[in-house]
């Protein structure tokens, strides 16, 4: 049963200005007091676009400016449901303004668990973003939770329920968690404008006119079809030029070796580890604990990194130089059926030059699928997005648009061999390369096309 909750009002609203939304308005309390947590205030030291920033240089911006925006897009739905869509009765399939403030709590904190460089840092030590999320808002030590708590005993369960798309009522989840949803449309806008790009953008403010609730969740006018097109091929664009860019990518090689190597040499010889990394010992020790988690960011990494530049072991120094200087491992597209014995010879030229293989050369593969319908005997499978027609009926996405046809259920992306870019660009003229011979030979395997194709 619903639990409807006693909602303290500001007496007057306040804004934030954003060069995204022009301003996000705070109404209630509560949410106010959420952005003043510790745990919220974080999210400034976390970028959004990670090592994307070594590419566009202007994507510096925070996942905290990001969850804010994802908040106001929240908001403004609400507003718009409440005035065209109000429920009559339950189970009448329209919007019930009573779930208001779970959405849009939902909706700011649904981010609060990323940690700094955050895919990176999942891969290197097992992290889970969503999960840290649910254990901040739910865990009675945090900031979040006390605030959360102040508006009913069971809020922050109610909260990280849509957080976990365990929340009953779909329109809620879908609203912060579907394939077009307050979260993406965001994340699409705000990093195109922060990139540089032009990719991103797509008609925010008709999606918004044309969005509806309905008995299983949300759906779209038919008018408003062209919008939601170009919104899918908005993001289909974003993630094939900007998130998987191979220089970015090649940023997030260098950066997860690092981290790597790190980890290696604090587990194998703890004496050999000569600059302490006091916040990370918990996790190469996996003793972490949610306390330990709060208090990293892209801030604590990086000095780190700083300390690492002299260390006695050259892999950790080398490695944080590449990083902290820009210097991206240099990248091929390949197929791993086909190409894998080539770069397995590969991988032993690079050895013979000096390079550990483990630390100086990976693979990395970066697919999206733009867009799914749903299949009900699929793992994992996607809410599809639906148009009501002027009659009544029901329309799939891909079934009104032949531009989404073509790319529905197909994975769109590339993977890729990584490896130090003075390999096959020559030395510094200041020294002599030794192994001309093995380079030459390494540099053949990416020249031929018929093997690795640039």
């Amino acid at each position: 049963m619903k639990t409807y909750y006693n909602v303290e009002m500001l007496p007057k609203e306040k804004v934030f200005r954003d060069p995204v939304h022009g301003y996000i308005h705070i109404q209630h309390q509560v949410v106010l007091d959420l952005v003043n947590t510790k745990e919220f205030q974080r999210l400034r030291r976390i970028k959004q676009l990670g090592t994307s920033s070594f590419t566009f240089h202007g994507a510096e911006h925070s996942r905290f400016n990001h969850s804010l925006g994802v908040y106001e897009i929240a908001r403004r739905i609400c507003d718009k449901f409440v005035r065209n869509y109000p429920t009559v009765e339950p189970g009448d399939g329209l919007w019930d303004d009573n779930e208001r403030l779970v959405t849009l709590c939902a909706a700011l904190l649904h981010d609060l668990g990323h940690g700094p460089f955050s895919h990176t840092f999942e891969k290197i030590f097992g992290t889970d973003h969503e999960d840290l999320t649910i254990q901040i808002i739910t865990s009675p030590d945090t900031e979040i939770n006390q605030v959360l708590r102040e508006v009913g005993l069971d809020f922050p369960n109610q909260v990280a329920a849509v957080i976990a798309k365990t929340y009953p009522n779909p329109q809620v989840v879908q609203m912060i968690s579907s394939q077009i949803d307050a979260d993406r449309m965001d994340y699409l806008l705000r990093d195109a404008y922060y990139s540089g790009v032009t990719y991103g953008t797509f008609d925010l403010t008709r999606i918004l006119r044309v969005i509806r609730p309905a008995e299983k969740g949300i759906i779209f006018e038919n008018s408003g079809m062209h919008a939601v097109e170009d919104y899918i091929v908005s993001r289909y664009q974003m993630y094939m030029q900007v998130y998987f860019h191979p220089v970015s990518r090649g940023m997030e090689m260098v950066l997860y070796h690092l981290m790597k190597r790190a980890k290696d040499i604090y587990q194998n010889d703890l004496q050999e580890f000569h600059h302490n990394a006091t916040f990370l010992e918990p996790f190469f020790n996996n003793t972490w604990e949610l306390k330990d988690y709060l208090r990293l960011d892209d801030g604590v990494l990086t000095t780190y990194f700083s300390h690492w530049l002299d260390d006695s072991d050259p892999t950790l120094s080398d490695l944080a130089g590449r990083f902290l200087h820009r210097a991206p491992f240099k990248s091929v597209r390949f197929d791993r059926e086909k190409d894998w014995p080539t770069i397995q010879a590969m991988q032993s030229l690079m050895e013979e030059m000096g390079y550990n293989p483990n630390y100086y050369m990976s693979t990395n593969n970066s697919f999206d699928l733009p867009y799914d319908l749903y299949r009900p005997h699929k793992a994992g499978s996607k809410t599809q997005i639906e148009f009501m027609e002027k009659n009544g009926t029901i329309v799939e996405l891909s079934q009104a648009s032949s531009i989404v046809s073509a790319l529905t259920g197909k994975m769109r992306g590339d993977e890729r061999l990584y490896f130090p870019r003075e390999i096959t660009h020559g030395f510094s003229e200041e020294g002599i390369n030794l192994f001309d011979n093995l380079a030459e030979q390494f540099k053949s395997y990416i020249e031929n096309d018929e093997i690795i194709t640039e």
